[in-house]
């Protein structure tokens, strides 16, 4: 999605399944670790959540000064979903922001899923930037530098879930990449991601990431995708974007389960609690008519959309899990700002940056 401008000794080894560079100290103790039978992915992107912690911003729970991992970890997410970029000119969502946060989500007790964008700033169905570190390879070239720098990634985080490119509705790193114009490149490329995550982390689960819910669409991609080695489907679900039918949901998430014999996932997702904003950015949801019959813009109305996702997913014989998709990002530059959040109404906290009661979602009933 472009979004205009996501220990405790043997006990956590077995139960996590990670580790970190063999340059970095000992992990901090995790007074909580994931529970190992605790399968379904209950997720929130929180990718902005370094910025915004860089910049002074609180969040709270019942009104007491919480970190938002705290918050998610005690309301029952059992996993974070953090987007990487190549060489993000002012290092955010860079390899060392993102190990960093990956450490102090570890030690709250939650998984790791990585969002490998392939890109030095957004990758979506609309745009698939080569890293510029990159631009001038040829294919071959291009296709080692995939495979060294995923290697990369597990080794210094190995992750999860880990996902071989954002959105690619269209392929990746354009135009070798493109999936319409290169798809015998494409899907090398795709290969040879996902060829190093299998010789280096077995355990690892791999997503390939569509953007939508449209049946035709969806078979079409996920037919393209049927010679790569992956585990997990990712489909990202906005109301605004790709429909405000739940039941197209559920459909496509068991007709592609069915036909492709993989796990399917709603990799990213959000809903708005009011259509007030709290900055001077413009939010991307802002009007009635773009909301889902029966939710309204409250936060009632957020909690029953997030959960009813939860259970329509749960309820699919194929379905593994959901991630929310920018929950930290409120209105973190102040009120007058004109480049903060085009998210807060959406956020998980309200404007004074509590948290709002669509944190229920995540319990694992």
């Amino acid at each position: 999605m472009r979004k205009y401008i996501k220990i405790l000794g043997l006990l956590a080894i077995t139960a996590i399944q990670f580790s970190c560079s063999g340059n970095d100290a000992a992990e901090p103790e995790v007074v909580n670790p994931p529970d190992a039978t605790d399968t379904f992915i209950r997720a929130s992107d929180v990718s902005f959540l370094p910025q915004m912690e860089a910049l002074g911003t609180k969040f709270y729970s019942n009104g007491k000064a919480e970190s938002m991992l705290t918050t998610l970890r005690s309301a029952g997410c059992n996993t974070v979903r953090i987007r990487l970029w190549k060489n993000p000119v002012n290092g955010r969502s860079g390899l060392n922001e993102v190990k960093q946060l990956t450490k102090k989500a570890r030690q709250a007790g939650l998984r790791i899923w990585i969002t490998v964008h392939y890109s030095d700033d957004w990758a979506d169905p609309g745009v698939q930037t080569v890293p510029e570190e990159w631009k001038n390879l040829s294919f071959t070239d291009l296709k080692t530098a995939v495979t060294n720098y995923t290697s990369t990634i597990i080794t210094e985080i190995n992750p999860d879930i880990i996902q071989i490119g954002n959105e690619i509705n269209s392929g990746l790193l354009w135009p070798q990449g493109n999936l319409i114009s290169n798809e015998q490149q494409c899907i090398a490329l795709l290969s040879a991601a996902s060829a190093a995550v299998r010789s280096k982390a077995p355990n690892t689960k791999i997503m390939i990431h569509y953007a939508g819910v449209n049946g035709g669409g969806t078979d079409w991609f996920f037919n393209k995708m049927k010679t790569i080695d992956y585990d997990y489907i990712g489909l990202s679900y906005y109301p605004i974007w790709h429909g405000k039918d739940l039941t197209e949901v559920k459909n496509t998430i068991d007709a592609l389960g069915k036909k492709y014999g993989k796990k399917v996932l709603i990799a990213e997702t959000a809903y708005p609690f009011t259509l007030l904003y709290n900055d001077q950015t413009n939010n991307i949801v802002g009007s009635s008519d773009q909301l889902v019959p029966g939710y309204p813009a409250t936060p009632a109305g957020q909690r029953t959309f997030v959960l009813d996702i939860k259970n329509l997913v749960k309820s699919s014989e194929f379905g593994q899990g959901f991630a929310y998709w920018g929950g930290e990002w409120v209105a973190f530059k102040g009120p007058q700002s004109k480049s903060g959040s085009t998210f807060e109404n959406q956020a998980l906290y309200s404007f004074d940056n509590n948290a709002l009661s669509v944190m229920q979602s995540f319990s694992k009933e």
